[in-house]
């Protein structure tokens, strides 16, 4: 080779070396895990999925909810969504994630997902799009009666409609692992990633980070890393349990945040209390603390120091700090999902932080189809953006609000982990805020210095 070397490639170059200082800043030395509504008692090596829901009504071409019009229990549709986070320039400008590929990983199976992807799309007037099931390590036959397994059917569920709902036209990879185990959901994420199957990958679980085995956390780490080096995003919910967790045994709270989404490979996504008017227009924003319901996780890691992207950031401590971002979580204010488990065509309202992620990761489709390339690690755009007059911009700032959570331990004592305030700028509750979709696609494809 002669020459000098090109200056796309020196910046391409100085931007590997920033991804390889965070990871040398943050890298781990013991462990974690995440995903949760309600406290309940958790088997040590296992991720849980128990999205909350509430029934709508019967689905049905044509059919509408009460829900959209109460005042008392509102849920929203996917043209709201779109019309609150400012999607739908982005679609009328014909971004709608075609050419992109999104990764779901989940555990289990959700028998009707085909089906009610189909429902979903006649009801809501969405275009059809591929759905690619893949079960890498088989999959256990299905038990309606096993409460475990049909909360991860309600979480696959959740998560195919409403990426699919925020980018319409992308193919869509649902990588089942064959339980929730830690090791199942660790080999599902190894082939999804080993086999470059998308631009995108989102989770909607973990478990609290020192509660994870800590060999398996470092090879779970370097799972991201290789990600990372295919410019592939990754996304995971912050959790339901504000600045708490479940305690590794069950049984009790502590202060902690979740894995995978404390990893500093990954795209925290927090929690939001939306308000919009019938067409969608975002009236007013909160911190997601729903009592009974869930609360936005946040706070430090203590396994993962800070990262690169977060230095200077005022609010943090040494360690990492979630969420990056946040997007609506409320379950009285949540999404429309179209799910026919028991036989009937039925819609219920979903909640939870497990149903912003995916919901980013439809963000990022769109990005990738706009940029015509994948936009990688999130995190050090977002912190670029965020800390320059283009932050209002690019985000909604969630100032109201905190993460305290209050719930029972297995005795019925009550017990509080005293959380964070939201605040100005980026806090432990909603990072920066939630996004305004059509200003900041350029942003984030402005700043990626990835090749086509």
């Amino acid at each position: 080779m002669q020459g000098n070397i090109p200056s796309r490639c020196l910046l391409h170059l100085s931007f590997a070396l920033l991804i390889l200082l965070s990871m040398l800043l943050a890298f781990p030395s013991t462990a974690s895990g995440k995903m949760l509504t309600r406290m309940t008692s958790v088997t040590p090596h296992f991720v849980t999925a128990r999205p909350q829901y509430v029934y709508a009504g019967a689905a049905a071409p044509g059919a509408e909810f009460p829900c959209e019009t109460s005042t008392s229990s509102r849920c929203y549709t996917p043209q709201q969504m779109l019309g609150a986070y400012d999607i739908q320039p982005v679609h009328a400008g014909g971004i709608t994630g075609k050419g992109s590929t999104i990764v779901i990983v989940d555990a289990f199976q959700s028998p009707t997902i085909e089906h009610d992807l189909q429902l979903f799309d006649r009801i809501f007037d969405i275009a059809d799009t591929t759905l690619n099931i893949i079960a890498p390590d088989g999959q256990e036959p299905f038990d309606s009666d096993n409460l475990n397994q049909v909360g991860w059917a309600g979480e696959i569920t959740l998560d195919v409609e409403w990426a699919h709902a925020i980018a319409p036209d992308a193919t869509i990879d649902l990588v089942l692992a064959k339980s929730n185990q830690d090791l199942d959901i660790q080999s599902a994420i190894k082939y999804a990633v080993g086999h470059n199957l998308g631009d995108v990958l989102s989770f909607s679980f973990g478990e609290a980070e020192n509660c994870m085995d800590p060999q398996l956390l470092r090879e779970q780490h370097s799972v991201f890393f290789d990600a990372e080096h295919q410019h592939m995003t990754l996304l995971a919910s912050s959790g339901d349990q504000g600045a708490a967790s479940d305690t590794c045994h069950g049984g009790s709270l502590f202060l902690s945040v979740d894995a995978p989404a404390s990893d500093p490979l990954v795209t925290a996504v927090g929690g939001t209390q939306l308000s919009t008017n019938d067409v969608g227009t975002l009236k007013r924003e909160a911190a997601w603390n729903e009592a009974g319901k869930g609360v936005s996780g946040g706070g430090f890691s203590t396994i993962y120091r800070k990262p690169s992207y977060q230095m200077g950031v005022p609010g943090m401590n040494a360690y990492r700090g979630v969420p990056d971002v946040a997007y609506n979580a409320a379950v009285n204010g949540g999404v429309l999902t179209v799910w026919s488990l028991t036989g009937q065509d039925q819609a219920f309202t979903f909640g939870g932080t497990s149903a912003s992620a995916p919901q980013w990761a439809g963000i990022v489709a769109l990005g990738v189809q706009r940029g015509h390339k994948r936009l990688g690690l999130l995190n050090p755009a977002l912190y670029a953006i965020a800390q320059t007059d283009s932050s209002g911009q690019a985000f909604h700032d969630i100032t109201v609000g905190n993460n305290t959570f209050i719930d029972h331990n297995s005795a019925g004592d009550k017990v509080a982990v005293n959380g964070y305030a939201a605040g100005g700028g980026w806090d432990p509750v909603t990072g920066w805020g939630s996004p305004k979709v059509s200003r900041l696609l350029p942003l984030l494809e402005a700043q990626s210095h990835f090749p086509s």
